[in-house]
């Protein structure tokens, strides 16, 4: 065999071989790999039975969970559905109980009903035959009296007209004796007025100021070379100045009490300083004025402030200020103005109505008090024009025009500062008069009224302008509540002594209670 063959032959086996070989060891890792996948795939298998034997447990105990759940609401609603059909039971059977009682008082009323209109049928038949009684009885009097019907009605209504006459005459005689009496309270009113106003001779203790002077020497100091001092006094304060045998004490005597008080203040500024000649009297005098209206914008915005009113002009603050140095009847008018504000306000809160507004219509009823010495007219005109010129609320203007009854009140503030100002000055101690007075006729117009039978309480209001008897309904009818009223007027008027009126108001009253349960 040829070298070249033997080579080819070699080769060819070699391959053969390896070949053989290379097959071998594939078809050995082919089954290595194979085996590892199977294994894989079976772990794989086992791993879904157990996830898949998990979720059915989940599965069967979620489910187990909803059931008790849902047996657990359905027992609910059946016991739910239970407690509406025992209530449903129990409201039926009430219903039908009440159906029951209604059913029997229905028969009740029935019987009533029938019982009463045969009791109606009786008293009927009764009424009739006490009317034909009455005829009868009427014709006998008139036969044993030989006096008929008719003439025994004109006789009553003759002796009716002569008492009608005697009362309308009483009481003609009675509105004339209060007219007189109005008469007189106003033309006092009006004096008094005049006086306050008005220099004259003669100076009440409101009209007049005594100083204490250190030594009778100082009289003569005050009075000056030639009088120039006392002269230049009266000058600038317009004050008169009466220094007479009065032992250590001189007189100012003037109807403005604003003028009085700056004269008081400026002479004894001057006593205290010693030196009294005509420059220096002017150059205190200066002083003690811007002083005193300092004062006077201080007691103004003091009362506006103490009322709680604002936006005030600054000259009508200081015209509220000047009340302070005003009386009336001894009364100051800056405090009864205060007064009649808190009061107006009081009542305005109970009503519902505006309390600014009502504490300021009753603080400027007086105002033009504060200028009624240097204007002409009323107090209660001049007010008028002081709040128009302000310009002040128709309310605050009504107010202050008719708290006198001088113009028709338009308003409920209105009323109550007519109210406030009576109460305010007729309150015990708020005028001259005696407080033990007071009180004894107060307490004496409550006994009068309490004397009489059937009178349950009386009480004695408006300071005793007014009296207010309540009667018993059961004892005393309405013709005998006009009789108590005449009666206890006469014995009022024979017994006691009182300024002015005095309103008897006699109540009498029925209620009719009843209470729910």
């Amino acid at each position: 065999m040829e070298p070249m063959t033997v080579a080819i032959l070699t080769l060819i086996l070699g391959c053969a071989a390896g070949a053989g070989v290379t097959y071998g060891i594939s078809v050995m890792k082919g089954n290595t790999v194979s085996k590892k996948a199977d294994k894989l795939i079976e772990d794989a298998k086992k791993e879904a039975e157990k996830q898949k034997r998990d979720r059915l447990l989940e599965l069967k105990e979620e489910s187990f969970k909803l059931k008790q759940e849902t047996d657990k609401q359905i027992k609910e609603k059946k016991d739910e559905l239970k407690e509406n059909e025992t209530r449903m039971q129990q409201r039926e059977n009430s219903l039908d109980k009440r159906d029951e009682i209604l059913q029997k008082r229905e028969l009740a009323l029935d019987e009533k009903e029938q019982n009463l209109l045969a009791s109606g049928k009786e008293i009927q038949a009764k009424q009739d035959k006490m009317d034909e009684l009455l005829k009868q009885e009427m014709t006998r009097l008139e036969e044993i009296a030989k006096f008929t019907k008719e003439r025994a009605k004109e006789q009553i209504m003759k002796r009716c007209e002569e008492e009608m006459a005697r009362e309308i005459a009483d009481f003609v005689k009675e509105k004339e004796r209060e007219a007189k009496l109005t008469a007189n309270e106003s033309a006092k009113n009006i004096i008094v007025e005049s006086m306050q106003r008005y220099s004259e001779d003669v100076a009440t203790e409101q009209t007049v100021s005594t100083i204490t002077l250190p030594n009778d020497e100082m009289k003569g100091r005050l009075i000056g070379r030639e009088g120039r001092n006392i002269r230049t006094i009266e000058a600038v304060t317009g004050v008169d100045l009466i220094i007479d045998d009065t032992p250590e004490a001189i007189v100012i005597s003037s109807f403005d009490p604003l003028r009085r008080e700056i004269a008081k203040i400026t002479i004894e500024t001057l006593i205290k300083d010693g030196r009294i000649h005509p420059a220096r009297i002017e150059e205190v005098y200066d002083r003690v004025c811007k002083d005193m209206n300092n004062k006077i914008t201080e007691l103004g915005n003091e009362t506006c402030y103490s009322l709680g009113i604002t936006k005030v002009e600054p000259e009508l603050v200081n015209l509220i200020g000047k009340l302070h140095f005003r009386t009336s009847y001894g009364q100051n008018a800056l405090q009864h103005s205060k007064e009649v504000g808190e009061l107006c306000g009081l009542m305005a809160a109970e009503l519902g109505e505006n309390v600014a507004l009502a504490k300021r219509a009753g603080l400027l009823h007086d105002i033009g008090k504060s200028i009624d010495f240097e204007v002409e007219g009323s107090h209660v005109d001049i007010g008028v024009d002081i709040a128009k010129r302000y310009h002040e609320d128709d309310v605050v203007i009504n107010a202050i025009a008719s708290h006198h009854g001088d113009t028709e009140q338009t308003s409920v503030i209105s009323v109550l500062v007519q109210v406030a100002d009576t109460l305010s000055a007729a309150r015990p101690g708020a005028r001259n008069d005696s407080l033990d007075n007071y009180i004894k006729r107060l307490e004496q117009l409550e006994s009068i009224g309490n004397s009489f039978e059937g009178v349950e309480k009386t009480y004695a209001m408006q300071a005793g302008r007014e009296v207010r008897v309540m009667v018993k309904p059961d004892e005393v009818d309405d013709t005998m509540s006009y009789k108590i009223a005449r009666d206890m007027k006469e014995k009022i008027e024979s017994e006691m002594q009182y300024p002015g009126t005095i309103k008897i108001v006699v109540i009498r009253e029925s209620r009719a209670q009843e209470e729910a349960k």
